[in-house]
């Protein structure tokens, strides 16, 4: 079912620091997940899947790598009318600032919205992992003649600091909001839900305004959606929640895109790629089927075009093209792979190892961005959590070790915390 008259909106994010170094070099939306596919898939998939096809995607942070994927994946034939557009931040005559947050980021195309001719606009962010069906989120924001509507989940009270917390009536009425508060006396004010294991509901940072009423709202200097425009419109407009209890993860930091993507490796994920009705889409890379020669794996997820050899890998996921070789071990490992196969002469050794895993390594509570070049015997093992630190090569978020994209490790480096200078 087509959903008319609604325009997907996927916010690009900002600077995604909390995920750095893994977005030192692109946007948060166009870090790479399960091996194969990006995080704009996520809500892209989402929207072709629930029959929203005209999507539009704002972008302003090294957003080069994600105008490129989006650009080369998501088209639309003759017979099958939507598109996905981009909409990059831009200096205009009356206008020398870029985006100051999500709320401004859409003030500041609401041009451009306006002549879609949509009448509801449904608000999405680039860094979630789910599967919704946007078309009853649609269906009960126009049953409920609201001017917004905001989708929520259940939450604990050991994690209510982490989200918006929201009060609900029955009817689904929000009356008021905290943001990420800590304040036990605001959040007892708040509780929505019977159920003493989950008496609160947060934000799921998912919105659907009515087009006017979004206009309306933006009139006023507010920069963010959660901060400002949603405590603002509780007072003057329609706001109501509803409720999505499946899996939902932010992938706000390493440690969450860390423990999200290993997730994906056994043997009953509570997300899988793996859904014949609604599946996630990428682009079709048309790469060669993986070959591995003398392997252990256990509890790996192994994307295609991989070559592999003498290894033991386990609780791990391997990403496209990743080369590894013999006698490597990897444990808890994230291996993203490469954008390329190099020739068979592959790097001039003076330069430095060749890209993927040397022989010999021993990999463990680590994320290694494309095209590493990891030399043989190296040895990486993960710190406590809590631990962060940099280095010119690598750097440690809440103990868990990352190698940036296009970093080089050479042969016998030893990374961990009895290493010398670790």
């Amino acid at each position: 079912m087509t959903h008319e008259r609604v325009l997907g909106v996927i916010l690009g994010g900002g600077r995604g620091s909390r995920l750095w170094p893994l977005t030192r070099d692109r946007a948060k939306p166009a870090v790479p997940i399960a091996g194969k596919y990006r995080l704009i898939d996520i809500p892209l998939s989402n929207c072709l899947n629930s029959g929203v096809h005209e999507v539009a995607i704002l972008t302003q942070f090294k957003s080069a790598s994600l105008h490129r994927h989006v650009t080369q994946t998501y088209h639309f034939d003759l017979f099958h009318p939507g598109w996905v557009q981009i909409l990059a931040a831009e200096q205009t005559t009356t206008n020398l600032d870029w985006y100051q947050g999500t709320a401004d980021a859409v003030r500041k195309q609401l041009l451009e919205i306006e002549v879609t001719g949509a009448e509801d606009l449904l608000i999405l962010a680039g860094d979630h992992l789910y599967r919704m069906d946007y078309g009853g989120l649609l269906e009960f924001h126009r049953a409920a003649q609201a001017d917004v509507t905001v989708a929520v989940r259940p939450v604990s009270a050991q994690d209510a600091a982490r989200f918006g917390i929201l009060r609900m009536g029955d009817d689904g009425r929000i009356t008021a909001f905290a943001e990420k508060s800590q304040d036990e006396a605001e959040l007892s004010g708040l509780v929505s839900r019977e159920d003493p294991r989950l008496p609160y509901v947060g934000s799921m940072g998912i919105y659907v305004f009515r087009k006017q009423a979004l206009m309306e709202l933006l009139q006023a200097p507010h920069d963010d959606f959660g901060r400002d425009v949603l405590p603002a419109a509780i007072h003057s407009h329609r706001v109501f929640g509803s409720v999505f209890t499946d899996y939902w993860e932010d992938i706000g930091d390493i440690r969450s895109f860390y423990e999200a993507n290993l997730a994906l490796v056994r043997p009953d994920p509570l997300f899988s790629f793996h859904d014949p009705e609604r599946p996630i889409y990428t682009r079709p890379r048309l790469l060669a089927a993986s070959r591995i020669y003398d392997v252990r794996l256990d509890r790996v997820l192994l994307a295609d075009g991989c070559i592999v050899q003498g290894a033991d890998i386990t609780n791990t996921v391997v990403g496209i093209r990743s080369v590894i070789g013999d006698g490597v071990r990897l444990k808890d490992a994230i291996v993203m792979g490469a954008d390329f196969y190099e020739p068979e002469e592959r790097f001039p050794p003076a330069a430095g190892p060749p890209i993927g895993i040397g022989e010999g390594c021993n990999i463990a509570g680590a994320i290694i961005d494309k095209n590493a070049r990891i030399g043989p015997g190296v040895r990486i093992e993960p710190f406590p959590p809590g631990v962060t630190r940099d280095s010119d090569a690598w750097s440690v978020r809440d103990g868990i070790v990352v190698v940036p994209k296009n970093a080089i490790l050479p042969r016998g480096t030893h990374i961990g915390p009895g290493a010398a200078g670790g």
